[in-house]
């Protein structure tokens, strides 16, 4: 008996400001089935046992209705918030600060609820099986404090809005296959044939497509908590006086390479991306996901 069961943490707080709605509900499927669904449907067959969503309070009982209510009972599921009060004890921030801090943000608020290795996902991005295989087989091989992590990662190029910017964390990979650096950029754009993004001093500047990106999908072990915590702690003290400023997973991430406190292996995945950011993304998404429907790699109705 498989008694290893690792969990899948879902970032679902996010207001979805380009795309105008709660997308993390927008329903895709034929029955309704939103992509948190296929996400969830696709980690359980890989072997994790357990799911975590990361919500907004505001959120709570419409998320109850149409996402936990749905799933089948044997799939184990908890929820926590994230807030802007959600921060821990004796942590100071700016009392003029109105929304949460972001991704590194987001994972922090379930350090109290998880205690086994597990896979971080955003709620409006769909992975692919095979993704969430290989993010198990990596958990399996190693141990639960090791702060060895991992990156299931992706092409720039498979992960583009034909509809307007996206935010995308550009990988840099040494020959062993582990990330030195990932820097988060939050304008990334289709211009005639170019792929270009914003960079700090406002310049369009080109990509190959072909570069490595962070679509938060990290594998990691409870020893991310208390270092991810200490980095917190930092950014809000440097960035006190900034109330917009966002915790970036990826930048956290960064950080704790850099700093030597922690290896993470970028696992190259050959399933395909796509995902919600802007209201026409809807439709290509729907019609990808009854592609799969047809080639036999879902049922039509997710949940029985």
């Amino acid at each position: 008996m498989n008694r290893f069961k690792p969990t899948l943490l879902i970032f679902a707080a996010g207001l979805a400001t380009r795309y105008g709605s709660l997308k993390q509900i927008d329903e895709i499927g034929p029955y309704g089935e939103r992509i948190i669904d296929y996400s969830v449907y696709d980690a359980v067959r890989a072997g994790f046992g357990k799911v975590v969503y990361v919500i907004r309070k505001s959120f709570e009982e419409e998320f109850k209705e149409v996402i936990l209510n749905r799933l089948p009972p044997e799939i184990e599921t908890d929820y926590v918030f994230q807030e802007v009060d959600s921060i821990g004890e004796n942590i100071k921030y700016n009392p003029n600060r109105k929304k949460p801090w972001g991704t590194a943000h987001a994972l922090l608020t379930a350090s109290g609820v998880i205690d086994e290795p597990f896979v971080v996902i955003n709620a409006d991005d769909f992975y692919g099986a095979e993704s969430y295989k290989i993010a198990y087989r990596f958990l399996k091989s190693i141990k639960r404090d090791d702060t060895g992590f991992a990156l299931v990662g992706f092409g720039l190029k498979n992960t583009l809005s034909e509809y307007g910017t996206v935010s995308r964390g550009i990988c840099e990979v040494d020959t062993n296959g582990y990330l030195t650096s990932v820097v988060e950029r939050t304008e990334i754009k289709t211009g005639g044939n170019k792929i270009l993004f914003k960079d700090e001093s406002g310049n369009w500047e080109e990509l190959k497509g072909d570069e490595i990106v962070s679509m938060n999908m990290f594998v990691f072990t409870h020893a991310v908590f208390p270092l991810m915590k200490n980095g917190f702690e930092k950014f809000l003290n440097e960035n006190y006086n900034d109330v917009k400023a966002e915790y970036y997973l990826p930048s956290a991430v960064d950080e704790l390479i850099k700093s030597g406190k922690a290896k993470v292996k970028v696992l190259n995945t050959p399933s395909q991306w796509f995902g919600l950011t802007y209201k026409e993304d809807k439709k290509i998404v729907r019609k990808k996901i009854l592609e799969l429907i047809a080639q036999k790699k879902y049922p039509e109705k997710l949940w029985k």
